[in-house]
């Protein structure tokens, strides 16, 4: 059996502004961060060690870990940083507050473009300050592979290639394990390790800075999955 450790960042600013994320590269809160040391300290406290760590390229995700990684005296293993870890782009929504997105477009079609996995939020254009180009960490993109929106199943359909090209050898070779990323991207990763229907993906959330945890088979089945708190 092996264990796998999914740990959604940090509250970031965003969210304690209510606002909709996406690609955009906001910080941790005061909160964020000291969730983050929690996490670490609760996963040192029940044990754990890591000898290989995955994360997104942006800096709530990047953060987290670090702090995470920090308590139990493990900041010394490889992270590897890779965009298809980021969270979904939530295109033109991105930035925006989401009560004033509701008033302006009303609850049931918000709850539609962050819930439904097919259901495709307002795209930018490329000329947008949002367009993910603009940036220098994501120079090495192919055009198809730069969003101007996106939804949760797009989001798994970019993630897979690093679960199964980076992350599935490592738990092979019998590595420890934790990935540090977003609530999409680790909501499309639970849809495809626990081969969740469209359904019950849109009911999942992820908490900020809860360590998840799945243990898995020789095939990489899933056999159980909890989350990590003080009292288990």
């Amino acid at each position: 059996m092996q264990k796998l450790v999914l740990l959604r960042h940090g509250e970031s600013i965003y969210n304690l502004e209510n606002r909709f994320t996406g690609w955009t590269d906001v910080d941790l809160s005061e909160n964020g961060l000291q969730q983050a040391i929690e996490a670490g300290k609760l996963l040192a406290e029940k044990g754990y060690t890591f000898d290989i760590g995955f994360t997104s390229v942006l800096k709530r995700s990047i953060k987290t870990m670090h702090f995470a990684l920090e308590q139990m005296d493990n900041l010394w293993i490889p992270i590897h940083k890779s965009w298809r870890l980021n969270e979904r782009f939530y295109g033109a929504l991105q930035g925006l507050n989401k009560d004033e997105t509701v008033a302006q477009y009303g609850e049931e079609q918000v709850h539609k473009w962050r819930r439904f996995p097919h259901e495709h939020p307002p795209a930018i254009t490329e000329q947008d300050e949002r367009f993910p180009g603009h940036y220098l960490r994501y120079r090495d993109l192919t055009y198809r592979e730069l969003p101007l929106t996106e939804n949760l199943s797009e989001t798994m359909v970019r993630a897979l290639p690093f679960w199964h090209e980076s992350i599935v050898p490592a738990i092979r070779e019998n590595k420890k394990v934790i990935i540090c990323a977003h609530g999409n991207s680790l909501r499309a990763l639970v849809q495809y390790i626990e081969n969740l229907s469209d359904d019950d993906v849109a009911k999942l959330d992820i908490p900020t800075a809860t360590p998840l945890i799945y243990e898995l088979d020789e095939r990489l089945n899933c056999i159980r999955h909890y989350y990590l708190d003080s009292e288990g």
